[in-house]
């Protein structure tokens, strides 16, 4: 097996995340379901109200301080993760920080955008089709005005934001080890295809033969394998790995009507985990997920003898939209 730490060495990097994160058995979901289920806790890795995020930040941010950058441009929906803790990265690091959000502005923010709103981020409310132009716009005016800008698209999802879970992933191979377990199939949403692009990578770099399955929540299965592929692969070009498209996964058949809409499997599947485990998804990414992994334990997809893992990649401040 290669070692990450080594591969990595060149890359400047931020600890932002507090990690290890937890690793344990669902035990009441395992015995419901008759299957070894096991969670991978991304939602407390601890910075910003944690997610899986700070990983990608711990990437990002050290890139955008090495590139002399002393301001943050992020897009993303009213409600973005991604963007709540970009503007805790922002406001820790002393960075002015511009976030492009779809939405309208509303009457009273609340979840994510109330906590974007706390810590001074200068928000813009704009019709998601506008968000890319609205956003260079916004760069060509801050750089006009001297200012140092570092840009990321939707998620942090880039080849250096990648890194964060290539690095996750040899932290869930230290979690098996650890608890003499051996996962088989690792489960956990997906859209923008950072998170599973760089979970992916690790993979390829240490030669895992399990399998990887991102529940789409919002994208068509051949757009999101293929944007997950080509992500992966030119992160691991950086470190010149190569990767088969063999080891992507994914499966479009739990997005009900579209992103941020939730399916009624979803809202049983938050139900579920918090009465059952007393853990709390969100109606936009991990319900979903969460509702694709029950599923395949309920279709065989998941079988009894072989241990799966769920990824919380975080997003429960969403519950109080």
């Amino acid at each position: 097996m290669r070692d990450i730490q080594t591969l990595l060495s060149t890359f400047p990097r931020e600890n932002i995340s507090l990690v290890p994160t937890p690793f344990h058995r669902l035990k009441n979901l395992s015995h419901e379901t008759g299957c070894d289920l096991w969670i991978k806790r991304d939602d407390l890795t601890g910075f910003g109200f944690g997610g899986n995020k700070t990983r990608k930040f711990d990437f990002l941010l050290a890139d955008a301080k090495k590139q002399g950058c002393d301001t943050l441009i992020g897009i993303g929906a009213n409600q973005s993760n991604f963007c709540r803790i970009l503007a805790a990265v922002g406001s820790y690091f002393g960075m002015e920080v511009h976030l492009i959000l779809s939405g309208e502005k509303p009457e009273v923010s609340t979840g994510n955008l109330l906590i974007d709103h706390l810590l001074d981020a200068t928000i813009y409310h704009v019709p998601r089709l506008e968000r890319e132009s609205k956003a260079k716009a916004v760069c060509e005016t801050l750089t006009a005005q001297g200012r140092r800008v570092y840009f990321m698209p939707p998620g942090g999802s880039t080849p250096i934001g990648t890194l964060g879970y290539a690095v996750a992933f040899y932290e869930i191979l230290h979690d098996m080890k650890k608890h003499g377990v051996t996962i088989r199939h690792i489960i956990h949403a997906s859209s923008s295809a950072g998170t599973q692009a760089g979970l992916v990578l690790g993979q390829a770099i240490s030669g895992w033969d399990g399998k990887i399955t991102g529940i789409s929540v919002d994208v068509p299965e051949k757009e999101l394998t293929q944007a997950v592929y080509s992500l992966a692969s030119e992160a691991g070009a950086m470190m010149g790995i190569t990767l088969s498209p063999n080891l992507v996964h994914c499966d479009e058949n739990y997005i009900g009507k579209g992103y941020g809409i939730p399916t009624q499997a979803c809202l049983e599947a938050i139900k579920r985990f918090a009465s059952r485990e007393g853990i709390f998804l969100d109606k936009v990414y991990t319900g979903k997920g969460a509702s694709g992994f029950l599923d395949y334990c309920k279709t065989g997809k998941i079988s009894p003898h072989e241990p799966a893992l769920f990824i919380h990649t975080g997003g429960n401040i969403q519950l109080f939209e």
